[in-house]
């Protein structure tokens, strides 16, 4: 009798659970109705969102040639717009806007957080584009790596990249240092520049030499990229941080080469040492090489926020 309510139990459980995964089933297996964005043969890109109770709907991005462009409706109650010219090799993102609100594309998965805009992206490819992609190519690895700063009182996160080979191999790697944008932080060149897959394609193409590329976050208020530290989701994306641009970050970097020369096979010298940013990382290289120029051969400075009368040591 015992085996019989047991069964019975079983076979219950199972008649409830059974329309649960028929419908997951026939979740997975939908199509979506709408193809957005589309990327024609010509490199002409359409966009289109299904919004029949809407009365006005743009899309707005750096695929756009005036910005926001104004969508048209069809009879099925999709609006959509066709790029009047070919788009050039790129990485691009967008949004709609309907009604005046802002909203993302649901039929494009592909979504990028820059500082607190989120929007969809696509990759119309060619050319430098195509150093953009996951290509068939060896790979590096990427690690987010946690480092203790006494000089910030702050356990700290950064990301590391090796390249394809560096755990099978003995040799040493010259270090590229890369540093990030105002509002941005330790995520932003791997996930908005593409910095590792770019680098698997040039080392694989034999026009960069195969490195160690280290990307920090250059907020020196914070542990790590919000959401990625123990401020938890409390702590919003911005670009009003403290301890930015006067000096915190500077007097801190030789923390971060000291470790990453202890716990990564490097070529701890001058001349296999680079260092590079963009806008506020511009700031931070110039002054971590002129505080440290023994540490750097090489500096790079990318549309750097470059002050003059200003330094790292004096408050913007």
């Amino acid at each position: 009798m015992k085996h019989l309510l047991i069964s019975c139990a079983a076979i219950c459980l199972m008649a409830l659970l059974m329309p649960v995964a028929a419908l997951a089933q026939q979740a997975l297996q939908q199509k979506a109705e709408i193809v957005s964005p589309e990327i024609h043969k010509d490199k002409t890109v359409t966009f289109r969102l299904r919004a029949p109770k809407a009365v006005r709907v743009q899309v707005t991005g750096d695929c756009i040639a005036n910005g926001t462009a104004e969508m048209t409706e069809n009879k099925e109650g999709v609006w959509e717009y066709t790029t009047p010219e070919p788009l050039a090799p790129e990485l691009y993102s967008y949004s709609f806007t309907v009604d005046g609100m802002k909203t993302h594309d649901p039929a494009n998965v592909y979504m990028i957080r820059d500082v607190a805009s989120v929007t969809n992206v696509f990759l119309v490819g060619g050319e430098r584009a195509d150093l953009y992609k996951v290509n068939n190519v060896p790979h590096g690895t990427v690690a987010k790596v946690w480092y203790d700063s006494p000089t910030l009182g702050l356990s700290r996160r950064m990301t590391v990249y090796t390249p394809a080979g560096y755990e099978t191999s003995r040799r040493r790697y010259p270090v590229f240092y890369l540093l990030h944008g105002m509002g941005g932080d330790e995520e932003a060149w791997e996930q908005l520049g593409r910095a590792t897959q770019i680098l698997d394609n040039l080392i694989a193409e034999g026009k960069a030499e195969p490195m160690i590329m280290v990307m920090t976050n250059g907020n020196a208020a914070l542990e790590a990229a919000p959401g990625e530290s123990s401020l938890g989701w409390e702590a919003q994306p911005t670009f009003r941080l403290p301890k930015t641009m006067e000096g915190s970050f500077e007097t801190h970097f030789p923390e971060v080469v000291k470790f990453i020369d202890k716990h990564y096979r490097t070529k701890a010298d001058k001349k296999s040492r680079a260092i590079a940013g963009l806008s506020m990382g511009g700031f931070h290289a110039l002054h971590i090489s002129k505080q440290y120029p023994d540490m750097f051969n090489y500096v790079g400075l990318f549309s750097a926020a470059i002050m003059p009368g200003k330094n790292a040591t004096s408050p913007l």
